[in-house]
Parts: C-alpha cells; structure tokens; sequence
C-alpha cells in the first residue's frame, strides 16, 4: 500500500501491526528523506486516531490508554533539528496535595530511561516530553516514531495511578508508586 505525503514524497506501507503488544507499525520504507511531521501523520492515519495536522512541522493527535483518551503533539524543530513529543492528561490536584504530587513526579522520572513528566499548573495538565535529537542531518525511522509514541503512552498508563493516589486518594508518594507496574522484561 503507498501513500502520497503532503510534500509529494512516496511512502510504502508494508505492513501495519495491531494488537496490545505489537509495534505501530512492523515496516515503513519511505522512497527519500520524508519530513518527520508527515511520518507521524501516516502512523496515526494508519492505526485510526484522531489527528490534526496543525502546521507542516506540528500535529496533534489521540491515543486512547486503558486511563484516559492521552492528547499528543510531535513537532518538528528544523533550527534544533530535534522531533519533540509531548504526551498530555487533564489533572487538577488540591493545592494542599501539590508538594506531594511534585515528590511523586521526581519518582516516576527516577524509574524511567527516555522522556520526563512536568506538571503545567496552569495549564492543569500532567506533561510527559521528550525530545529526538536528529542533528547532522539524520533522518527519522518508523521504528524511532513507534518508540517516541510507544514509551509515552506506556509511561502515562504506568504511572497514572500513582499521580491519582497522591492527589485525590491521601497516599504518601512512597506508598502510591508502588501501585506503578513494573516493566516488564522477557516474553511469555
């Protein structure tokens, strides 16, 4: 299957995977340099969300998690050659709970290897980026795509309880991150 991208590149879809413990995609070939943006654009075509492409260099799109409905937007930095993600939740913690909500963030981030959470008081969102850095040049990968949207939505599924624990449920940040699930290593 082919699909024309907005800058009239060519990108051949082999083979897009389904399933809870399968990748976005298995192959993606583009024919040349594809603009990252319209990669992402043709991921999220492909499995069904709901996206809107917000400038050349900027989309925003849905992906629902076993929580919540998760608000993500990848955009393209050509000046910083860097694909950054950001992965949003609605969340609006009692101001009496912030220091612990902030102690329990500082754990999460401690058990994860790519990305961080951030908490936008004003904006009353629970935040998770992470940036791609392309410098020199390099070219973005559908397997890379697959990764970036993959840890976000998996960090917020494993960490949600523990951020609702802390807010709404009384617990202390060391009790709640323990309802965070373990990675899981091997296969069954």
């Amino acid at each position: 299957m082919a699909f024309v991208a907005r800058d009239g590149h060519t990108l051949r879809l082999d083979r897009v995977m389904m399933g809870p413990n399968m990748s976005l995609v298995d192959q993606i070939y583009p024919d040349d340099d594809m603009h990252p943006i319209d990669l992402v654009q043709h991921l999220a075509s492909s499995n069904a969300w709901e996206f809107d492409r917000v400038t050349d260099d900027q989309i925003a799109m849905a992906v629902e998690g076993q929580w919540r409905t998760y608000s993500l937007t990848l955009a393209w930095s050509a000046i910083d050659e860097t694909l950054r993600l950001i992965c949003t939740f609605e969340m609006d913690p009692p101001a009496a709970r912030m220091g612990d909500v902030y102690d329990v963030i500082n754990r999460c981030n401690d058990m994860v290897w790519t990305g961080a959470f951030t908490f936008w008081a004003e904006q009353k969102l629970m935040v998770w980026r992470y940036g791609l850095c392309l410098a020199g040049g390099q070219v973005v990968v559908a397997e890379q795509i697959d990764a970036l949207i993959s840890a976000a939505v998996v960090a917020a599924e494993r960490f949600y309880p523990a951020f609702q624990l802390v807010a709404w449920g009384d617990r202390t940040p060391a009790s709640a991150i323990q309802v965070a699930m373990a990675e899981a290593y091997g296969h069954a």
